[in-house]
């Protein structure tokens, strides 16, 4: 299905969705809508440091661990080698000693359990954990996770897993006729892990804090650095004090008042606001249907013509049998499919520049395109280069 459609908009952000994967009837309504930028409650306006990058040092790791969840309901692993061997290997542990042929794991499943642990974690504090069935299980409802350590990348333990699967999922009926609700080979456990010892961190070197952004972006590690420096008198830097160091970081001497106190620094700095930049981008993910447009999309002048395109299929099938002096020849049905195609509207629709996305959305939508169209036009736009923005698919 084929029709015009061409968008943009002024406001910062542009947003559009179709609700199902598979191809929905046209909605009348759809269509590219600006959305307004959301308003910074900070003095000055803008986004605040701590939310467009993190202090270097001040970073996450990522643990993983190999456990067994137990007390399934015949959803567990059925032939899986290691599964039996990890329950053999766990009855040795209590002093039983089993071979892992005579082990059945019907009611247990081999998990691998990942964790992320924050920043400043400490000793006894919890965090969440999320688990993946490893083997054929085909539910890891109802079960309970088994005492898990969790490495980090160096080998060494940091946090241990341990307690009920939650996945707010099912599986039910037959091989040949079953519901399922969710993903039940996968699940969480919320506060399910203890950290057991913490990662140290370095936020201050040579008496400097470096703020790293988000998304590299030269325009904004420029603008931060100023902002910082506007700071000074409050601050009790002097001169070029904050510097960008590059695209993606911003390096700050820590003044001589907080060289005690550096995390009150830390967190003054954190506070202040800065306008940030962003790319002319179209973002479309096919197969949602959703597409997004940052404000600085323009078009250039172009021509378009996308026509709707109909395609029906008559079936009249027809009975088929021998004449009455074949010896041989049953009576059967014979299909007789017939494809009729129909190109409806079209017409080349001539556009002027559009430079802001609320011009572009404006214009798209008063051809009535779906989202789905519109994604066809963006694809023309980019190889005619009328579109003037980086294009992203999903």
């Amino acid at each position: 299905m084929y029709k015009t459609l061409f968008t943009l908009t002024l406001l910062p952000v542009l947003a559009w969705s179709q609700p199902t994967i598979a191809t929905p009837p046209v909605n009348p309504r759809a269509g590219l809508m600006p959305i307004s930028p959301l308003r910074s409650n900070a003095v000055g306006g803008g986004v605040r440091i701590k939310d467009l990058g993190f202090i270097e040092g001040a970073r996450a790791n990522q643990l993983t661990g190999f456990g067994v969840v137990l007390g399934l309901n015949n959803t567990g692993d059925k032939d899986t080698v290691y599964s039996k061997q990890a329950i053999a290997n766990l009855l040795q542990q209590y002093g039983l000693t089993v071979p892992a042929t005579s082990v059945s794991s019907k009611n247990a499943a081999a998990v691998m359990v990942t964790a992320s642990l924050p920043a400043f974690a400490k000793s006894g504090s919890r965090i969440d954990v999320n688990v993946m069935s490893m083997g054929d299980s085909t539910s890891l409802t109802g079960g309970t996770l088994i005492q898990t350590p969790l490495v980090g990348a160096d080998g060494r333990v940091y946090a241990v897993a341990q307690g009920p699967v939650n996945n707010n999922a099912f599986s039910l009926g037959t091989d040949n006729a079953a519901v399922t609700k969710n993903h039940p080979t996968a699940g969480a456990l919320i506060g399910g892990a203890l950290v057991e010892k913490e990662v140290q961190a370095t936020l201050v070197r040579d008496g400097e804090v470096k703020i790293v952004l988000n998304a590299a972006d030269f325009t904004l590690t420029a603008r931060m650095a100023e902002a910082i420096r506007a700071q000074s008198q409050r601050l009790g830097g002097a001169g070029w004090f904050a510097a960008a160091q590059d695209g993606n970081s911003v390096r700050v001497t820590v003044p001589d008042q907080f060289r005690a106190a550096p995390i009150d620094f830390i967190a003054q700095l954190q506070a202040i606001t800065v306008v940030p930049d962003s790319k002319a981008r179209v973002v479309m993910n096919e197969r949602t249907g959703t597409i997004v447009a940052t404000s600085r999309v323009k078009v250039l002048s172009c021509a378009i013509a996308h026509g709707n395109i109909y395609l029906a299929v008559n079936k009249s099938p027809e009975v088929s049998q021998p004449g009455p002096m074949a010896e041989v020849g049953a009576t059967t049905t014979v299909p007789r499919d017939v494809a009729n195609v129909t190109e409806r509207g079209g017409g080349l629709n001539v556009f002027p520049e559009l430079p802001t996305v609320q011009e572009v959305s404006q214009a798209l939508n008063s051809l009535g395109a779906t989202p789905r169209d519109m994604m066809t036009i963006f694809h023309m736009l980019k190889a005619a280069e009328a579109l003037q923005a980086e294009l992203i698919i999903k």
